[in-house]
């Protein structure tokens, strides 16, 4: 637990500093309706919280730039390969694994989001997941006969996880019927610290994204296929995929709820073992601002439909993202029932 502690500390202390990168947009559009201008400066953290809407003498005042900034920021952050800098720190603890039934793990993902403009037409979208693992008894049978050769047994690991990055290519304009979509390779590195906390292996494979904004809804699949490359002596192959359909509901005070799934399929596993883990999440977020620095804070539950023998049963998730905005608006856009 130190090792997670630390990590997030360093992590957060150099996020505060506030990153300067930019995805510079020749057109001045991004996909979904967003139009560039000067970015934001850099992240001054101070208390308390506080919404896009200003309070005062019990009527309440709004501020039409502040507002639409913060309604692109919600609709930015529900499209997986926006022109979006955000930096999401993704707390997850699930239970019910194991063979008792009883074991429990949390991971704290650290996602950064980057995007990066190589044309006039084209964003590259760089997704990295960094996993930063606790689990207690997923491996662990009670009531062993004394000389069973699984004795003595391991039941707690801490450590890092293997780290998944993702390269989406992207155009900065939506194309037909206001179709948002990338594509790419996605790479898993073996950057586990525990050989029960990682796969052993480099595997390389194709990630692809396509999602339409319509109004205040998005809509829209992410997935990827990952074979193994090089594996670790004594270490098994990789074939998994990955697949996340979402739908999100974004409202007019910036709150989404969003109803999706993280489904994962190992293809090598065997039919009793169970290849697929299916959990269906619903989860609420909600811009707000510490100081001049916008965040968005989310909340969700996660309820596994389907899961590997010794798999989960459910679980809860709270995210915590920095958002860096690549460009503000000069001025007010045109809000239509489309995304432009």
């Amino acid at each position: 637990m130190k090792l997670l502690v630390g990590v997030t500390v360093l992590t957060l202390g150099l996020l505060s500093v506030g990153p300067r990168v930019r995805a510079t947009e020749s057109e001045d559009v991004i996909t979904n309706g967003n139009v560039a201008g000067e970015p934001f400066e850099g992240a001054r953290l101070s208390l308390p919280f506080h919404t896009y809407k200003n309070f005062s003498l019990g009527a309440v005042s709004e501020s039409s730039a502040e507002d639409t900034e913060a309604d692109k920021l919600a609709k930015q952050l529900a499209n997986p390969i926006s022109s979006l800098i955000s930096v999401p720190f993704q707390a997850n603890e699930d239970w019910g694994y194991g063979p008792t039934g009883n074991g429990y793990k949390f991971t704290l993902n650290i996602q950064p989001v980057v995007p990066i403009s190589i044309s006039k037409d084209w964003n590259v979208i760089v997704r990295t997941i960094l996993p930063i693992v606790s689990q207690h008894d997923l491996f662990y049978f009670a009531n062993l006969p004394k000389d069973s050769p699984l004795q003595p047994q391991n039941r707690s690991q801490d450590g890092l996880s293997d780290t998944t990055q993702s390269f989406f290519f992207s155009p900065k304009k939506p194309g037909p019927f206001g179709l948002i979509w990338g594509i790419g390779p996605a790479f898993l590195y073996p950057t586990g610290t525990h050989p029960l906390l990682d796969t052993g292996t480099f595997s390389i494979g194709p990630t692809v994204v396509v999602l339409e904004q319509i109004g205040e809804l998005t809509v829209g699949a992410l997935m990827n296929q990952l074979w193994s490359v090089v594996i670790e002596e004594d270490r098994s192959s990789v074939s998994q995929m990955f697949v996340q359909p979402f739908i999100a509901y974004t409202t007019k005070t910036h709150t989404t709820f969003t109803l999706s799934s993280e489904s994962t399929a190992n293809w090598n596993a065997t039919s009793a073992d169970g290849k697929w883990t299916v959990p269906v999440i619903f989860q609420i977020s909600q811009i707000l601002k510490i100081g001049k620095q916008p965040i968005s804070i989310q909340i969700g539950g996660k309820y596994y439909a389907d899961s590997p023998r010794y798999g989960p049963n459910w679980g809860v998730r709270f995210n915590f993202t920095l958002l860096y905005p690549t460009a503000r608006p000069t001025a007010p856009v045109e809000r239509t029932g489309f995304a432009k």
